[in-house]
């Protein structure tokens, strides 16, 4: 089944600056001692969680910072397929050219 997503980039990148706000949140820290803990400036770091923006580096500080950097690991790791021939003419296996033996 195809998923279809409404969303822009800048919507999911403030989804995702909402996410870890929580998280942060959720441990008790400060933007400050988020900041810190990441090893990202603290300006960086707020408007990030304001606007969504970020470079990829600081994200993935942050996302070690907070125990989550596994879950980048999955990104882009599985193929999107069209449709439902794509998915199974990958599964046939496919013929061995040459010569065939009789």
């Amino acid at each position: 089944m195809i998923a279809v997503n409404f969303s822009n980039p800048k919507e999911v990148a403030l989804q995702i600056a909402a996410r870890v706000k929580k998280r942060r949140l959720e441990l008790n820290l400060t933007q400050e001692g988020m900041a810190a803990r990441s090893g990202v400036k603290f300006a960086t770091y707020r408007r990030f969680e304001q606007v969504g923006e970020i470079s990829l580096k600081g994200l993935l500080q942050i996302g070690f910072a907070l125990d989550a950097l596994s879950e980048f690991d999955a990104l882009f790791a599985r193929k999107q397929y069209q449709s439902l021939d794509d998915v199974l003419n990958e599964q046939s296996p496919a013929r061995k050219r040459g010569k065939i033996n009789g």
